[in-house]
């Protein structure tokens, strides 16, 4: 009976410390599974990142001068940054369904921000 006891306790103050929203108290944003991006996989090759950007930026809404010289996500100078960059602009365009950040499995969707200094991607 003791054993029981303490396990009901032990949900009780489970289920009490997961009701507050921690991250708020720390002055944290805590990421909800609404908040997605779509980056390139590191193992996508050059030929598919290449595929990627021309695919993307072939689409209605994706407006790619944001990774051309002189925009804000133009460095690093590399096809990994510049493909996450667009395929997460029709990502967002698309309505940020899994299978719109398929790109012939080449992508991932993640909950992390992966905007870096003034390259701010795009979240909608």
């Amino acid at each position: 009976m003791a054993n029981f006891t303490l396990l009901l306790s032990l949900l009780c103050f489970i289920s009490l410390i997961s009701s507050f929203n921690l991250g708020g108290i720390m002055g944290q944003d805590v990421p909800t599974f609404s908040q997605t991006w779509c980056v390139a996989k590191a193992s996508a090759n050059e030929v598919e990142l290449g595929n990627n950007i021309e695919y993307a930026c072939n689409q209605i809404g994706v407006d790619c001068s944001i990774i051309q010289e002189g925009g804000p996500c133009y460095y690093p100078t590399n096809l990994i940054n510049h493909a996450s960059v667009v395929m997460n602009l029709y990502y967002q365009k698309a309505g940020r369904a899994a299978f719109n950040c398929d790109f012939s499995n080449s992508a991932v969707v993640v909950v992390t921000d992966p905007s870096y200094g003034s390259c701010l991607y795009a979240f909608i």
